[in-house]
């Protein structure tokens, strides 16, 4: 069994967001930082930082923060973008204040565009991240699209062909999965994740996305109860479903 990691007091609120190593020694002396129902007055001690942490510390009158390893679903609605290369504000922006300070910074798993609504996954664990996105890992995305003309016919057997070439691009896409639900709306499986792949998708095939919504990633959906700008913390068992699912068709 590995042993937690240990912080001094001081460093893992100010890395949390909480202040400065200075204010957080003044919530100390003020007996506003709890542990086990005992207040932490030196806070040059060191903390295990355990998976029960949370749940274990108060910090002026507040459980404390979840520590590094947090992951995130975010119900990203229109309007907010994922990087500073897109105007408009930040979908980090819809998180608490103090979250946005943390260190290691919360960072998305891939990106959702201005104007595509659904399903983003943030977290502050690097490994994590990087096995998420990971071709290797085969993470599926399901999108919702609403097209502005009718379909012609021949749409899923050219996305599904592995042949399709974007704009622009020498390297054919990956077969993806397309259900028709009427004349103008179509649900798609990805397997890979280009920019902007569904809007350019049908580009390609003459149509134009109208709505675009994402609805898993791997085997995990989005809550119908989680609603547009609401969040919520994954649980183990939601990691598992976006790593293990093989495919979401």
């Amino acid at each position: 069994m590995s042993k937690s990691p240990s912080l001094r007091l001081d460093r893992l609120l100010a890395n949390l967001g909480y202040g400065s190593r200075r204010e957080i020694g003044l919530l100390a002396k003020a007996g506003l930082i709890v542990l086990d129902g005992a207040p932490l007055r030196d806070a040059d001690q060191r903390i295990a930082v355990t998976p029960d942490l949370s749940g274990r510390m108060v910090v002026d009158g507040e459980p404390l923060d979840p520590p590094p390893g947090l992951a995130l679903m975010l119900h990203k609605p229109l309007g907010v973008t994922c990087s500073h290369k897109e105007a408009g504000p930040l979908v980090y922006g819809l998180l608490p204040e103090r979250w946005r300070r943390r260190d290691p910074a919360l960072s998305t798993i891939g990106r959702l565009d201005k104007e595509t609504s659904g399903l983003l996954l943030l977290t502050d664990d690097g490994a994590l991240l990087h096995k998420v996105i990971s071709p290797k890992s085969n993470v599926a995305k399901r999108y919702r699209v609403a097209l502005d003309r009718p379909l012609k016919g021949d749409e899923g057997m050219v996305l599904g062909s592995g042949a399709m070439l974007l704009d622009g691009e020498d390297k054919p896409l990956l077969p993806v999965e397309m259900e028709v639900e009427d004349e103008t709306h179509v649900v798609v499986t990805l397997h890979e994740g280009r920019y902007h792949q569904v809007r350019r998708m049908f580009a390609a095939l003459g149509n134009h996305v109208t709505a675009l919504h994402r609805d898993r990633i791997g085997g995990l959906t989005l809550p119908d109860d989680l609603d547009a700008g609401a969040y919520r913390i994954l649980t183990e068992a939601d990691l598992r479903a976006v790593l293990d699912a093989p495919s979401v068709a």
